[in-house]
């Protein structure tokens, strides 16, 4: 029983989680998944995320003639490989549209192509089943520089550098999810530090820290479909970035987002969906605003 309490007073923590920018943008965006479709194998499909930020608001955080909307269209071919009981590899390869309008010009600027790949391995560290279900899994993952990087974007110390397809850095991320469930009702928490290096243009993206949480609900409509709706909380915090050894102040901060989500399962075919709005930030020093994001999958289990 020690043992349960101390677990859920560490996955309470996550609520009150931290990450930032670098956050924002499509290639360089949020490693967030949410919770995973149901699946005893291995999966693979196909996922959607878009949000927009507003950049390059005046140090009361309001729209001038110098700011812009950027918005962030992601498609993302994810799939998850259980080996044996223990291990799982995930790898997702993202490939992202991004717009860019300038209120003062009324200019529009558009780019497209591979993101950044991340490649994924974890460990079942604990399986029960008692009176509560518990599971954790730990992890650890590489980020490839596949997603273009242009030095020549970086043009304004007070916005941050998001108008971007990758970092062009090798980058790393450990993790730790644990799930608590008793009967139907469930919450799930997940914990990411994401490292990132220089890229060979001395730029580097200010470490990031992910929590979430979210309290999910089982249930079936038939014994063919099963839903999954879940609600929760995720905090994010960014340090700042670096070039050529000296700090970007305008980088770096944190945001607190509300999310609304669903997973359903209709036989070997899972479709979810989650929305996250914005409760607190303050990104870049206020120069920075994120609004809401979307995100959406369709995905075969087999």
């Amino acid at each position: 029983m020690r043992k349960i309490i101390l677990l859920t007073a560490i996955a309470g923590m996550n609520f009150t989680s931290l990450f930032a920018c670098e956050i924002c943008g499509g290639g360089l965006g949020s490693n967030y998944t949410g919770l995973l479709p149901n699946f005893n194998k291995r999966f693979v499909g196909i996922r959607y995320h878009f949000n927009y930020v507003n950049t390059q608001l005046d140090v009361d955080g309001k729209t001038t003639a110098l700011s812009n909307k950027e918005k962030y269209h992601t498609a993302e071919l994810w799939s998850a490989w259980n080996i044996g009981s223990r291990w799982r590899v995930m790898a997702i390869v993202p490939y992202s549209h991004i717009e860019k309008f300038n209120y003062g010009t009324d200019s529009k600027s558009k780019k497209d192509g591979l993101g950044d790949i991340n490649l994924s391995g974890y460990f079942n560290l604990l399986n029960k089943e008692s009176v509560f279900t518990q599971s954790i899994w730990v992890g650890v993952g590489a980020k490839l520089p596949t997603g273009q990087y242009n030095k020549d974007e970086f043009t304004n110390m007070n916005s941050p550098n998001i108008y971007q397809l990758g970092t062009g850095s090798v980058d790393f991320t450990g993790s730790v999810n644990y799930d608590i469930r008793l009967n139907n009702i469930g919450l799930n928490t997940n914990a990411s530090y994401k490292v990132n290096t220089k890229n060979k243009d001395d730029y580097q993206y200010g470490n990031k820290l992910t929590l979430n949480g979210s309290v999910y609900y089982n249930t079936a409509l038939s014994s063919d479909i099963k839903l999954r709706p879940n609600v929760g909380l995720q905090y994010e915090n960014q340090a700042k970035d670096h070039t050529m050894d000296y700090q970007i102040d305008e980088t770096g901060g944190y945001n607190t987002n509300t999310n609304l989500g669903l997973e359903a399962t209709v036989r070997g075919l899972a479709f979810g969906f989650s929305y996250q709005t914005p409760i607190a930030q303050n990104i870049s020093k206020g120069r920075t605003e994120l609004v809401n994001k979307f995100l959406t999958h369709l995905t075969f289990t087999f």
